[in-house]
């Protein structure tokens, strides 16, 4: 959602965003890596 609103605030084009390196989490990539744990059947992205 955050890239979408980059893209419309600066006016970048698709080939623009798709070029842009992002380093950090996404929302649900923290949200099911901090989740992991708390179930045994699903592994941390580290643990894969």
């Amino acid at each position: 959602m955050l890239a979408a609103t980059y893209a419309i605030k600066y006016g970048l084009t698709v080939d623009q965003l798709a070029d842009a390196w992002v380093p950090y989490l996404t929302m649900s990539e923290a949200r099911r890596i901090c989740a992991g744990p708390f179930r045994s059947d699903k592994p941390t992205s580290c643990c894969v």
